[in-house]
């Protein structure tokens, strides 16, 4: 009888359980139903069959009627960027970089991580509302991809890419993605900021694939296993226009902790959420001496290209156009698998947990227009900005540069961009025609060509601002006060340890001498005195 009441009430308790997990389960499953206050399955907008990515723009607008007009305000649609404070024309309609140059003639290529839809060419319809893609930014379930040469639309249909290779870009299910969309994501954003410059890795060397879910170590912020930050929490938007952007990098935030009511609204910088002391001061308050001169991120990302994807480094077009003996083209891997030469583009070089470049930088980046004369003699710097020890706006801040070879108007002295991607362009390659590439994309930019091209060597900086590593992983000061240390090459400044003059040092020496000289004659005169009372 005992043992029958002992088994009844396990029973018992395990039907207790079983019955609590699943109130639990079902309370989840509820919460997050109503953690949303919308629930897009249930739209009847939404459930129907989309032919188009533009459908279902058209579908999204019927509730959300502002968004088209609001993301046609935004850098992320025109690609064009005004600097307030130079008035300079940037942004990748109007600059030339040293990976494929520039998006005149190469539309649809470039334009597949346009977050709109049929930019194949400079008649595109910027007023459209229904050429917005909502979903690339959207998307939920993984499955929308913009088709690489698509001019920013996905695959309709299954498609092969690379042409008659053996892997097939699916075709999504509109409606399904449409139905699921939600916020932003690591892996949104970075479907395209990823990939820039035509891989994963290859532009930025602090953003690649390895951060859409990395952990702590690899950038303290957005570790899934810490504080698993998305790319919105500091790139926060209002009415669609995110914050923050490369082309006006803040050099140095002076506005501190930014909350409602005080502040610029921008939390992009470190200062926004960290303050302008960030240290605590009986830790080791001369850390926060060096903030009014030294940019929290040279500190903070001690490498960059650490996530076990590589960056590239060397982009050599000079020597694009080798051939095999029967005349097929060329591509080759290093050991790592990594491709060091194409027929079409030329050589390239990588690099993986690479140490950052320092240079003071205050703001207001320049880039090389295409009407501005260059020193073919010496290495060009695409892009230029200023700053010094003495600038007060200035701080030491870490770059990752991009270097490389790329043709240039030799009888002009002027930057060149090349047709690189679409109609007659294979024709073009066939022969490595570079006066014809070059002429039909310089036309294309009403820009003006000599007919006479060559090579020169080119500089780009990037501004590091992601891989933050945590605090125990940040550089120690000897990274820097050291005789070949990171700062090495920053002139017009002292810094202890590194430099020398020789009237400091002298007085610094004697200083060390007088003070062993006395403590020396202190302590004789102790034993003395010692003795005599003896």
């Amino acid at each position: 009888m005992c043992r029958l009441k002992c088994t009844t009430l396990r029973l018992a308790s395990l039907l207790q359980f079983i019955l609590f997990l699943m109130f639990t389960i079902n309370l989840t499953a509820s919460e997050e139903i109503i953690s949303s206050t919308a629930d897009h399955t249930k739209f009847e907008a939404l459930q129907q069959v989309f032919s188009t990515g533009p459908e279902v723009t058209k579908a999204c607008l019927e509730c959300h009627t502002e968004a088209a007009r609001q993301i046609h305000k935004t850098k992320h649609w025109n690609w064009k960027f005004t600097h307030p404070d130079t008035g300079e024309a940037l942004g990748k309609q109007t600059i030339v970089n040293n990976f494929c140059g520039a998006i005149e003639t190469n539309y649809a290529r470039c334009t597949s991580c346009h977050v709109g839809y049929g930019w194949k060419d400079n008649s595109f319809d910027f007023s459209s509302e229904t050429s917005v893609d909502c979903l690339v930014c959207h998307d939920t379930t993984g499955t929308y991809k913009k088709f690489p040469t698509g001019a920013g639309h996905p695959p309709y249909v299954d498609k092969p890419f690379p042409p008659n290779s053996k892997k097939t870009w699916k075709a999504p299910d509109l409606a399904h993605v449409a139905q699921q969309v939600g916020k932003t994501s690591r892996k949104t954003c970075g479907a395209c900021h990823f990939y820039g410059g035509g891989g994963d890795g290859v532009k930025h060397g602090d953003l690649d694939s390895s951060m859409t879910n990395p952990n702590q170590s690899l950038d303290v912020h957005m570790g899934t296993d810490g504080l698993g930050f998305v790319c919105s929490t500091c790139h926060q938007k209002d009415g669609h226009d995110v914050s923050g952007s490369r082309y006006t990098t803040q050099a140095k935030d002076t506005q501190g902790i930014d909350v409602p009511g005080r502040g610029d609204n921008i939390r992009s910088t470190c200062e926004s959420c960290h303050d302008l002391k960030p240290h605590p001061v009986t830790v080791n308050n001369k850390l926060n001496d060096h903030t009014n001169k030294v940019a929290c991120t040279s500190c903070h990302i001690p490498t960059y290209a650490r996530g076990g994807k590589p960056t590239k480094t060397w982009w050599d077009w000079s020597t694009a156009g080798r051939m095999t003996s029967d005349g097929k083209h060329i591509k080759t891997k290093d050991a790592q698998g990594y491709v060091n030469y194409v027929t079409k583009k030329g050589s390239f070089e990588w690099g993986e947990n690479l140490i950052p470049e320092y240079a003071w930088y205050s703001g207001n980046i320049r880039y090389k227009q295409l009407d501005e004369r260059i020193d073919p003699g010496n290495i060009v710097a695409i892009n230029t900005f200023e700053g010094s020890y003495d600038d007060p706006n200035a701080r030491i801040w870490p770059f990752k540069v991009m270097r490389g070879k790329q043709p240039y108007d030799k009888g002009n002295s002027t930057l060149v961009t090349t047709h690189l991607f679409g109609k007659d362009s294979d024709a073009y390659w066939k022969s490595f025609d570079w006066n014809r590439a070059i002429k039909v994309a310089m036309e294309a930019s009403n820009a003006g060509y000599s007919g006479e091209y060559g090579f020169i060597e080119t500089t780009y900086h990037w501004p590091l601002a992601h891989m933050v590593a945590p605090k125990e992983e940040a550089l120690g000061c000897e990274a820097c006060h050291a005789k070949n240390g990171r700062l090495s090459k920053l002139t017009g400044f002292y810094m202890p340890a590194r430099d020398s003059y020789y009237w400091v040092d002298l007085i610094g020496w004697l200083a060390v001498l007088g003070t062993l000289g006395g403590i020396s004659i202190h302590g004789l005169g102790r034993l003395f005195s010692k003795a005599k009372r003896r």
